[in-house]
């Protein structure tokens, strides 16, 4: 698949229905993120509420080891909603992911703590995360597959509106983070102030499954011929593809998990205040929210590999020392201005990848590809790092750790970059 069109594929009734795909998409990825964002940046009230293990490391690796593992049914969740996707149609798989999402962010919201029933609060989050993480496994290949192909046009900048608003998330649930922990008494905010952003979160399925009930499917797909095993055809002709989309994840889902772990790394680490993170996190929405988009019409002209090239160089280059700033001279302004120089790295980087991975795959098994790739490298990359980090650095002693964890990420990334480029084509 190309990412340019022929004039006449660009009429006002394709450019109508592109804009709604991008809502309806934009939903979707919003609430997923929203829901993973707030977990994460609350990893330390939650650790309190759900797992009070005594020990505050253990308790936050626990709550991670949870986060975690909800990232290992992502891959099963791309690969079994892509290959629905593939068989019934973009919409169908849409509407599913958005409803299981529904379920694990109200499961989240009105969990009962450790005080309240034991053991077995820990046991609601791990199912709430599950149900999130199967959910979330085939919500970026579908919508990233239903939007290149709804796009008459600049395709990388339709489908650079899904990351774009994960930025939207990023800047909402930080926000909730810097007024809740500036705002609240320390006992309001662990006893009821954490479900706010929860609670709110279960507010957007509803607008999100009126949005995509009346989607259409993209012309692409319904004038093609389903493919009756895209699972099968995913794994025996295109595993090669898989791996090397894999691969090319890496600096963005590193990218957004750092800027998650951020708040608890600054507390736990640093003596410097939740809020900072937060504010930091705010300005990395923001420049998501505006960069990404002009990423992406940047990567329609110069191609989305050679940008992404670019912003993976970056990452290299730039680990080590912000790290280093980051930890010698421990302020607000140095911490936020880290934070946002991670924004736009991701920006860079997360923007093009959606449009580079469709012209990985055939159409008869984009959403499955598109999804499984994407999912194994967000899981093997991206899920574990807040785990592996506080686990790295209470191992080394190193608060730098991270940042060596950045560079091998970004080292495997411009790997699948060379390989996409010279052996698929990408451009």
């Amino acid at each position: 698949m190309t990412l340019t069109a022929t004039p006449t594929d660009v009429t006002p009734e394709r450019l109508a229905e592109a804009r709604k795909a991008v809502l309806s998409s934009s939903i979707g990825a919003a609430l997923e993120w929203f829901d993973i964002i707030v977990y994460a940046s609350f990893a330390i009230v939650i650790a309190e509420n759900f797992f009070p293990e005594g020990d505050q490391t253990l308790g936050l690796i626990l709550t991670f080891a949870t986060f975690a593992i909800s990232y290992l049914v992502r891959p099963l969740g791309g690969m079994l909603i892509g290959g629905y996707g593939d068989r019934h149609g973009r919409k169908k798989a849409l509407t599913l992911t958005l409803l299981l999402m529904m379920v694990g962010t109200v499961l989240m919201a009105a969990a009962p703590t450790h005080a309240m029933v034991g053991a077995w609060a820990g046991v609601i989050i791990l199912v709430s995360r599950l149900v999130q993480g199967f959910s979330a496994g085939g919500e970026f290949g579908s919508a990233t597959t239903f939007l290149v192909e709804t796009a008459p046009h600049r395709k990388a900048y339709y489908a650079s509106w899904q990351v774009a608003s994960q930025g939207l998330s990023m800047f909402l649930a930080s926000a909730f983070g810097y007024v809740l922990f500036t705002q609240l008494s320390k006992e309001d905010l662990y006893s009821w102030g954490w479900r706010i952003p929860f609670v709110i979160g279960c507010l957007i399925g509803p607008v999100g499954l009126y949005v995509r009930a009346r989607l259409t499917e993209p012309k692409e797909f319904t004038e093609s011929t389903p493919n009756e095993a895209p699972i099968r055809a995913t794994f025996t002709e295109h595993l090669g593809r898989v791996v090397t989309g894999s691969a090319c994840v890496g600096v963005a889902t590193i990218s957004v998990y750092l800027i998650l772990f951020m708040p608890t790394y600054a507390v736990k680490n640093l003596g410097v205040p939740a809020s900072a993170a937060y504010l930091g996190g705010v300005v990395a929405g923001v420049v998501t929210m505006v960069g990404v988009p002009l990423v992406g019409r940047l990567a329609d002209r110069v191609g989305p590999a050679r940008v992404m090239v670019w912003a993976a160089v970056g990452a290299l280059v730039l680990a080590w020392p912000l790290f280093a700033i980051v930890i010698t001279s421990p302020t607000v302004p140095v911490l936020v201005v880290s934070i946002g120089l991670l924004g736009v790295i991701m920006a860079f980087y997360f923007g093009p990848l959606p449009a580079l991975l469709t012209t990985l795959f055939p159409s008869d098994v984009r959403a499955t590809g598109v999804s499984v790739a994407y999912n194994v490298g967000v899981t093997v990359m991206g899920g574990i790092a807040p785990l592996v980090l506080t686990w790295l650095i209470g191992l080394t002693g190193s608060l730098n750790a991270p940042s060596v964890y950045y560079m091998v990420v970004a080292v495997i990334s411009l790997v699948g970059l060379t390989v996409a480029r010279r052996r698929y084509g990408a451009a």
